[in-house]
Formats: C-alpha cells, structure tokens, sequence
C-alpha cells in the first residue's frame, strides 16, 4: 500500500537524503571496524559514528531496516534479558545527524501517543503518530527526539503535513545515543502507546517485517535501496 503512495509523502527531515554526503552506515558483525565497539560508552559510541561517516566523506548516515546489529549483540541485558538470545533486528532506518535538526510529519496525522522512554539506551522522548490511507490506519514512530518539543505534545493533536512536531535530541535525553532519529513504520501498535519494539529476534524476521514495513518507502533515500 505505502508504495502506491510514495509520490504523497512529504519528508520527514528538511535534507536531501539523495545527496553525496549521505552515506549507509552499516552496522553489523560484516564491518570490521566494530570489533570492539562499546555500545555503553556513547562518547566513543559517537566518535565511532563520526569515524563511518568522515571514511565516506559524509555529513549524514542512514541505515539499519533488518539489519542484524553486533552493536547489540556486544551489549547483554540491552534488549532483553542476558541469558536469552539478544534482540538484534532493527525494525526502523536509522538517520545519523545533529541534534536540533527539525523532524517533520511525512502526511497529515494525529498525535497517537507520546512517552519519555527514559532508560539507558532505550527511545528516550517518543512520539507515535497515526496516518490514514486508502482507509488504511498505519503509523510512524520516532525515537531519539528532545524533550522541550516533545512536552508540547498531546494525544489526539493534528498536525497537517510537513508540519515540524520535533527535534532530533542530543543525549543523554535522548537514551544516551549519539543524535540521530530512529524511524520506524507500524502497521498494528498491537495495543501499544508511546513505545513499540525497534529491534527483535532475528528469528522472527518473517513476523516482524510484515508488522513493520520498510520505512524507506516514506523516507526514499537511494543509498537504502542497494543492497
């Protein structure tokens, strides 16, 4: 259904995603580069980030739909409990830029929920919105935001599209991530507000991405579409 619409959505950050200083970022065990990178130490964390970026000569990063991160293997008890296999399939894109940078509602939709996910490496301050299509409900999330925007918010408002709504948060507000915006595409919140999973088992990959479609399909930035 989202790829019948691609034309109607708007962006949902005021920069071009097509441009040479956006780079994929790649975030699995296939990169060497993380062999020893510590998830828990968002300092190096972010020099980490800065690092993948200046080796592409890039300013912004993307990545991350289906991807089975180490980054989250490497850190037990993160996503779950430690002696269980760990939550590592990222469910959202993931765009690596400043904090401030203004988020934007891709369509016109409803506050759904908003929450301060407030745990180390968790969302942070989230908010969920809910679009309508062809008589199709679906929604967006976006983790990683800052709080001051966020406060302003409530369920049931409506925000018309290309609307700002948000901030990409710096951290530690923002579950003490290096900036970026988690953006995630839902299909059921399953009875969810202000929170739902960004990472599952990458057993269940078949379950969880007709759950969570590719969230590209709003955000069309090229890079994602090479595989």
């Amino acid at each position: 259904m989202l790829e019948r619409h691609q034309h109607e959505f708007g962006p949902v950050l005021p920069v071009d995603l097509n441009t040479p200083e956006v780079a994929r970022l790649d975030f699995t065990a296939a990169n060497p580069i993380l062999a020893t990178a510590d998830l828990r130490d968002t300092e190096a964390f972010e020099a980490l980030v800065a690092r993948l970026l200046e080796d592409q000569n890039a300013l912004i990063g993307v990545g991350g739909y289906l991807e089975n991160r180490v980054i989250y293997r490497r850190s037990p008890g993160l996503f779950g409990d430690p002696a269980v296999p760990a939550r590592s399939l990222h469910l959202g894109v993931d765009v690596w830029l400043r904090a401030g940078t203004p988020v934007l509602a891709p369509l016109e939709a409803v506050v759904h929920s908003v929450a301060d996910n407030d745990n180390f490496g968790d969302y942070g301050p989230t908010v969920i919105l809910q679009h309508e299509l062809e008589d199709t409900t679906f929604y967006t999330l976006y983790g990683h935001l800052g709080r001051a925007e966020v406060a302003l918010l409530r369920p049931g408002m409506t925000l018309e599209k290309g609307e700002k709504f948000a901030e990409v948060g710096p951290h530690p507000e923002n579950g003490d991530w290096p900036p970026h915006l988690h953006f995630q595409v839902i299909a059921n919140m399953l009875g969810r507000e202000g929170d739902f999973p960004g990472v599952a088992l990458p057993a269940e990959q078949e379950h969880w991405a007709q759950l969570c479609p590719d969230p590209n399909l709003i955000l069309q930035a090229s890079v994602l579409n090479t595989k």
